[in-house]
């Protein structure tokens, strides 16, 4: 009987439930946990590549014009992202009457975004832009300038540098995290600094894009240049967008090939580990 009660002990002692749940067999529980989400994290972030239509970079094939084409949505991800702004300008200038351009931005939106939902096509793009589209003539008609209708691309870019910059000062650059968890490394490429440092500087190059598109417009917004306030947005969206793209890739795949999975997550091999 006393033997029994200490064995009876000994299994309390190591039970589960006595030990918060830390405690495993192979001493491993903890990890298992991580190595089990890790991969809900990195197919959230491939599933959102997906559905931006990056699939042709993220499984590892070669950028090719029609990975591009693919990338900004294709013609009709081009024509539903340029036409609505397009519109608002044309009409402006023609007909000097804010409402007027206003309901043309507007509707072409909306048209885009219902013809997506009855042809069960997927809409999470259009149906963005519309918000996007809406917010904006929201801006516009609450002050009634023409000019204002370009206020929410403003705080778009302002913000998007700004956590970008953020993402780069506190060492997680946030083209390293979405790379590294696409091409499965997770988060131990951030033992290498020079890992860090080449991401940062690329993640660098689009807040130079969000900054750049600030340089340009606000002064136009300022000295109410409605017109030429339109054609800058235009060249600096898609235009400009599509080649950063591309070319942050690029350099991504140049740095993964140049340093293999192993390499890169080898703390032993890091003297600043």
């Amino acid at each position: 009987m006393a033997a029994d009660s200490g064995a009876e002990a000994r299994e309390e002692d190591v039970s589960p439930e006595r030990s918060g749940g830390d405690a495993a067999p192979d001493g491993r529980s903890e990890s298992s946990a991580d190595d089990a989400a890790a991969p809900t994290l990195r197919d959230a972030i491939a599933g959102a590549a997906r559905k931006a239509g990056l699939e042709s970079f993220t499984d590892g094939s070669s950028s090719t014009g029609a990975a591009l084409l693919a990338a900004i949505g294709g013609v009709r991800g081009i024509v539903e992202a340029v036409v609505p702004g397009f519109l608002f300008v044309a009409v402006y200038v023609i007909s000097d009457s804010l409402p007027l351009s206003l309901l043309f931005s507007v509707g072409a939106a909306v048209l885009f975004t219902v013809v997506r939902l009855i042809q069960r096509t997927p809409f999470v793009a259009a149906l963005g832009g519309l918000g996007g589209v809406v917010l904006s003539a929201v801006f516009a008609l609450m002050t009634g300038r023409a000019e204002d209708n370009f206020v929410y691309g403003f705080v778009v870019n302002g913000v998007s540098a700004s956590a970008l910059l953020l993402s780069i000062a506190i060492g997680w650059p946030l083209v390293g995290v979405i790379a590294e968890v696409l091409v499965g490394d997770g988060t131990s490429w951030r033992t290498r600094p020079g890992a860090r440092r080449f991401y940062g500087w690329v993640t660098a190059g689009w807040v130079g894009l969000f900054v750049a598109r600030l340089l340009v417009q606000v002064p136009l917004w300022a000295g109410g240049q409605v017109a030429a306030l339109g054609v800058t947005k235009l060249v600096m969206g898609l235009p400009l967008y599509a080649p950063a793209l591309v070319v942050t890739w690029l350099l991504v795949r140049a740095w993964l090939a140049r340093n293999p999975a192993g390499e890169r997550s080898n703390p032993a091999r890091d003297p600043a580990a």
